[in-house]
């Protein structure tokens, strides 16, 4: 069984960042954004579903998943968004799982967007850590939205105190991308360790 390290942090925090530099050392990423989106494209059994039971009208002409207007339905929705999760939670842990138990790389990392960051597969958690400040400006700069939507999202996201708390490892990623680097190279070389112990 492949040693999985959780990777989470706030939205803003540069997991990507984060993550794209430990696939550059060729460890398997299993993310669930690229997941939940994975399991909707046109063909699969979820989008199949999800049409049936909203109608065509959440497609675009090229027959993708219209985001926007299934966005507008589920938050507008509670009873509508948990069916829809019944049907997408499911079909994502699935592809999740799949990446995982297909890793060829000493150890694999998970890598949750959002909620607590906790899941049975994962033996350690590596946070990426930001000032609140930091991830407001970021997002700001990234996306078209008001400081207080971003502000709202952070609300609804585990607060960085709680983060911290779970945490195994913890990476700073305000200090440039230098001293990332030098960071992920530290993390990169205990994981193998430990890989190497466990196995």
């Amino acid at each position: 069984m492949t040693l999985v390290i959780g990777l989470t942090g706030g939205i803003g925090s540069g997991k990507t960042a984060v993550s794209d530099r430990f696939e550059n050392l060729d460890i398997t990423i299993a993310d669930a954004d690229i997941a939940a989106r994975t399991v909707v494209e046109p063909g699969t059994e979820a989008l199949t579903k999800i049409s049936s039971h909203f109608g065509d009208d959440i497609l675009c002409p090229d027959g993708s998943l219209n985001r926007p207007a299934m966005r507008n339905i589920v938050f507008a929705d509670k009873s509508q968004r948990r069916w829809l999760e019944s049907v997408t939670v499911p079909a994502i842990l699935a592809e999740l799982r799949q990446i995982l138990d297909n890793a060829k790389s000493p150890y694999a990392m998970l890598m949750l967007s959002s909620g607590n960051g906790q899941s049975p597969w994962i033996d350690r958690h590596l946070v990426v850590d930001v000032p609140v400040e930091v991830q407001i400006e970021r997002v700001m700069s990234r996306d078209s939205n008001t400081r207080e939507q971003i502000e709202a999202i952070i609300q609804s996201q585990l607060s960085r105190e709680q983060r911290l708390t779970y945490a195994d490892d913890i990476i700073r990623n305000d200090t440039g991308l230098e001293q990332l680097d030098i960071e992920i190279k530290k993390l990169h070389q205990r994981y193998l360790k430990l890989a190497a112990d466990a196995s």
